[in-house]
């Protein structure tokens, strides 16, 4: 009971501390409730990552047997979460969600979730899933190499090695110089960057805005501003089942956001995160039985690459972490 007494305290002065720790890691003070809970986290976020796979898989199919425009394809996937959104919440919830205190950071978040929507639905349409979502696994290393500049959150040799490492994952599913590179390449690696850079951005808003102002704001650019680019090119779906395709996108792409959420909530991003690797069996499943295609052992030995470093990077994460907790309980013991 005292240990319990002395991990409690010191947790909430780590809190008060440094605010990026996350408040879900008080679920390491109760083992037995901690549990039941990281299994709960664990299926939330492979559910989470099956569904972005049926949203990326879904945009593919739009694009490639439907004949639909990408434009179309990305507002809608903006315009179908706003309306589920509003049929979850309620319309009258709506007028409220515009209130932030950083309004020009949301605005940011939303052109950058513009651009990686974009970038990657671009891409599925030239290239195979397996090879968009590798690229995709680059996101938390590079969130991890410019959390120095942007955060003050600069990450040892251990970590540094972790990211060069992830880099040359990289190399491997391209293969430049020993294979033609296609240009949708550029657009997938655009899409990751843009990525990295809202992950940081939503760290830079965890502390003042609630989450769901920052989930609805994230979707204002691209209902906006997606509708200048699609309506000129608008082609209208053959039958329902085009229609339920384009609905389905704002679902998946919701749900999925929500889940995860959910899952980061129920557990420590230590122990959830490297779950998000899941994606990837979802992807060549996915991209085999829908489109025939099957991965190459280039991308297959990139993607091990890549997700190693990543599990590694979660790793010296924890290991971080638990020295932050030790630190913060000395420092009580001499208070």
């Amino acid at each position: 009971m005292y240990v319990s007494r002395k991990l409690a305290r010191a947790s909430l002065l780590l809190a008060k501390v440094s605010p990026v720790v996350p408040m879900t890691d008080f679920a390491l003070l109760s083992p037995a409730r901690a549990l039941p809970d990281r299994l709960k986290a664990v299926f939330l976020m492979c559910s989470a990552v099956t569904l972005f796979s049926g949203l990326d898989t879904t945009a593919k199919y739009l694009g490639t047997h439907s004949g639909l425009p990408t434009a179309e394809i990305v507002w809608m996937r903006f315009v179908g979460q706003v309306l589920l959104m509003a049929a979850v919440l309620g319309p009258s919830t709506i007028p409220g969600l515009f209130k932030t205190s950083k309004l020009g950071l949301q605005l940011l978040r939303s052109l950058l979730m513009v651009a990686c929507t974009a970038g990657n639905f671009l891409a599925v349409q030239y290239l195979r899933l397996d090879q968009t979502v590798s690229i995709s696994f680059l996101a938390p290393l590079v969130v991890a190499a410019l959390a120095g500049p942007v955060l003050g959150e600069y990450v040892g040799w251990h970590r540094a090695l972790a990211i060069v490492t992830g880099f040359l994952g990289i190399l491997i599913v391209v293969r430049p110089g020993f294979a033609e590179i296609h240009p949708a390449f550029a657009a997938s690696f655009a899409a990751m960057i843009a990525y990295a850079l809202f992950m940081l951005v939503t760290r830079k808003l965890s502390g003042f805005d609630p989450p769901l102002v920052t989930l609805f704001y994230a979707l204002l650019a691209g209902v906006a501003g997606g509708a200048i680019f699609a309506i000129p090119q608008w082609v209208w779906p053959a039958g329902i089942f085009e229609w339920l395709l384009l609905l389905a996108l704002g679902a998946l792409g919701g749900l999925g956001h929500y889940l995860l959420i959910l899952a980061y909530r129920l557990a420590p991003a230590s122990s959830v995160s490297p779950f998000m690797y899941f994606q990837l069996l979802g992807m060549v499943a996915l991209g085999y039985l829908v489109f025939g295609d099957a991965p190459d052992r280039w991308s297959l030995i990139g993607s091990a690459v890549i997700i190693g470093s990543g599990l590694y990077l979660v790793h010296r994460e924890r290991v971080a972490h638990l020295e932050s907790i030790a630190g913060a309980m000395e420092q009580e013991a001499i208070l």
